[in-house]
């Protein structure tokens, strides 16, 4: 298995490193990159859309954050898509536990799964083993 590039878009520190330390306690992960809010992801993916190992395997999003939003940040990534030549998992991470929300995220095609925090870190390891 190559090693995952994996994404955390999501504006809490606390969230931003603990997810970081499980992630870097599983083999199968090669990188880890966090972003504060959308729109520095995607210009992160826009500027690295042609190098492949610098994209992500999976992104792990957050729906509230400033600056840009896990929602507004997928339906500019959804048009995004075409244009690269990877495919990317990525999966809705939030506390939020409203039915709008759910709902929502389950909409999106490209949305591979609405997940609940704290994230277990057995979870993680099971996404990533599932690639």
């Amino acid at each position: 298995m190559e090693p995952v590039n994996v994404f955390v878009i999501d504006d809490d520190d606390i969230y931003q490193f603990t997810i970081a330390v499980t992630l870097r306690s599983i083999p199968a992960v090669g990188s880890t990159r966090t972003f504060s809010d959308g729109a520095e992801a995607l210009e992160y993916i826009v500027v690295h859309q042609n190098d492949e190992d610098k994209l992500p395997d999976i992104i792990f999003l957050d729906i509230n954050m400033p600056v840009m939003d896990g929602f507004q940040f997928m339906e500019e990534f959804v048009e995004l898509l075409p244009s690269l030549k990877k495919s990317i998992k990525v999966y809705m991470v939030s506390s939020s536990m409203d039915p709008k929300d759910i709902k929502r995220a389950k909409r999106i095609d490209e949305i591979s799964d609405y997940l609940i925090k704290p994230l277990n870190p057995a979870d993680i390891k099971e996404i990533i083993a599932n690639l």
